[in-house]
């Protein structure tokens, strides 16, 4: 009888440490997922993918052909006010013919300048255009490659070696935020090799459908 008096009270000593256990357990902070915590960083340099993307150099040649387009088309507006400039010494000044050109002189001027300021501002605005869609195209292609090999973070860095002989760029490429990385980290040609094959297509349909942004 005392044996089993001594069982029973073993097992509810056991029994009510079981439940403090678990009491514990459940009031304790739950242990971070060390899978879920990892951070995987990448780095790209931006300017470098600007300069050597295909499409982006293309759209500044098209820009810049209408430039030189909307630039002769000024030199000869310029050229129409010099000829007036120029016909106007031949008139005694305050003459008849001397002042129907210096009316046609200051519409000639006034259409030279509304000319040059509409351009101006057309091309900035181009040329912002132009900046914005490729910085969309690569910021888009850079969520691509993070989520197929499971970046957590991209940063923006300068993967170019440091100028020795300007002190001034020395100076600015010491003061880089970024001081090591590994060579895994760049993901810059990655990302510029998948841009340039996708925009070959667009020029020749008998190129491949380019895949995935490759490693």
């Amino acid at each position: 009888m005392k044996k089993l008096l001594t069982s029973v009270t073993v097992l509810a000593i056991v029994g009510c440490f079981s439940c403090f256990i678990e009491a514990a357990s459940a009031q304790a902070p739950a242990q971070p997922n060390a899978k879920a915590a990892e951070h995987k960083v990448g780095l790209i340099d931006m300017a470098h993918v600007f300069k050597h993307y295909e499409k982006f150099t293309a759209l500044r040649e098209e820009l810049k052909t209408e430039i030189q387009q909307s630039d002769g088309k000024a030199k000869s507006m310029a050229e129409k006010i010099q000829a007036i400039q120029k016909e106007m010494q031949d008139f005694k000044q305050g003459s008849p013919e001397y002042l129907a050109r210096e009316k046609q002189l200051a519409q000639a001027a006034s259409d030279f300048e509304a000319f040059r300021k509409v351009a101006q501002r057309d091309f900035l605005r181009k040329e912002s255009r132009i900046y914005h869609t490729i910085y969309m195209e690569v910021t888009d292609t850079v969520k691509k490659y993070a989520k197929i090999y499971n970046y957590t973070l991209i940063m923006r860095f300068n993967r170019e070696d440091l100028d020795t002989d300007d002190p001034k760029k020395l100076i600015q490429g010491m003061n880089r935020q970024v001081v090591f990385h590994r060579a895994d980290d760049d993901i810059t040609l990655s990302v510029l090799d998948y841009l340039n094959r996708s925009y070959k297509p667009k020029a020749s349909a008998t190129r491949p459908t380019p895949g995935t942004p490759k490693r």
